[in-house]
């Protein structure tokens, strides 16, 4: 597999397009253009959210709602909101397939910030039978995409919900840039997709294989009478300047978090993912997260020595499921799957929600 010499994509991620010196298409048309037509936009985000946390204050118990997943970005956004900001938050955390790592951060973060703490726990046996359903049932993009396109929403649609119960203006979830997928989001989900939209995925509906009571935990705004004042869905990373080794550094250096490995995304990974990373290396023979990682190489924002050394390393454990990857043969087992049930079978965008294009840049 050949990689970016500037930003390590692979040679295998769609559109990367290597050149003669190894330089991928993004890497050749991210110009000074570019990056100042996305500073230009970051600001524009920035003097947008500067305003949202002032106007939110004093509305109702809490001022907002706060995302809190284990992972460096989640906690690192609960301390701005909390310590620097001065604001009444609610940390919520939908506990589904929480690694262990990422709860020691959540209840060392909590304890430390003082912060009130929600916990939403679902029925596990939901996600149990939406895995292995996604799992053996994928659309062409692979595994990451068409569990994130269902995952994702469910428990964002879960906060959305706690906010409007307890009438906080604000959601805000430490989404870094380039997360989620731009289609669905950049740096604010649209008032279209929150007031108008039915979340269900359609493939799920039409599989005819889970039952509207679990089809019901989609969110779907047609629930509430037409007067209600549903609350803004935002990144502040999208919006505030952003680099994840800084971020890494300073949730260890606040004592949020007890150390770098701790705080690094590949140990406070969600162990399903593991299983997502090796189906889709075993259909597409790349890191499905690499383009993510490269895109933040590419704007300065990670360390690309870093992810050169660990990205080989992680794919060779995830691909023989030992050490770092050995969450691959779990996940497996509480799945009851083989891998040769890790099939793509459904086309581009099976289960998207009908409008997930409608985004508020």
């Amino acid at each position: 597999m050949a990689t970016c010499k500037r930003c390590l994509l692979s040679d295998k991620a769609p559109g990367a397009g290597l050149d003669a010196n190894g330089i991928c298409s993004f890497c050749r048309s991210y110009t000074t253009i570019n990056q100042a037509g996305e500073e230009q936009a970051r600001l524009s985000r920035r003097a947008d959210l500067e305003e949202a946390l002032q106007t939110c204050r004093g509305k109702a118990e809490y001022d907002v709602v706060s995302c809190l997943s284990g992972g460096k970005d989640s906690i690192y956004l609960l301390y701005k909101l909390k310590v620097e900001y001065g604001l009444k938050v609610l940390a919520f955390t939908t506990d589904v397939n929480i690694p262990k790592i990422a709860w020691d951060n959540i209840k060392r973060t909590v304890k430390q910030l003082e912060v009130d703490h929600l916990i939403y726990r679902p029925p596990n046996g939901f996600y149990r039978k939406l895995f292995r359903y996604l799992l053996q049932n994928q659309e062409e993009r692979g595994a990451v995409y068409t569990i994130s396109y269902v995952y994702a929403p469910l428990f964002e649609g879960d906060a959305l919900k706690v906010a409007l119960e307890k009438g906080i203006p604000l959601v805000l979830a430490g989404y870094s840039p380039g997360q989620p997928e731009p289609e669905r989001m950049v740096y604010e989900f649209s008032r279209q997709l929150i007031c108008e939209t039915d979340w269900t995925p359609p493939g799920l509906r039409d599989s005819n294989i889970f039952e509207e009571s679990e089809l019901s935990r989609f969110w779907k705004p047609t629930r509430y009478p037409p007067a209600t004042s549903f609350p803004r869905y935002l990144a502040p990373f999208h919006a505030w300047e952003y680099n994840q080794e800084e971020v890494i550094k300073k949730v260890v250096e606040l004592g949020l978090v007890i150390n770098k490995t701790h705080a690094s995304p590949i140990h406070s990974n969600y162990p399903i993912n593991w299983l997502l990373m090796y189906s889709d290396l075993k259909n597409f023979g790349y890191n499905p997260y690499l383009p993510e990682f490269s895109a933040l190489i590419r704007a300065g924002k990670a360390n690309k020595l870093y992810w050169q050394i660990m990205v080989p390393i992680v794919d060779l454990m995830i691909r023989r499921k030992v050490l770092w990857g050995y969450p691959v043969k779990k996940s497996l087992d509480w799945l009851g799957l083989t891998t040769e049930e890790l099939k793509i079978t459904r086309p581009k965008g099976a289960y998207d929600p009908p409008i997930l294009s409608a985004r508020k840049q």
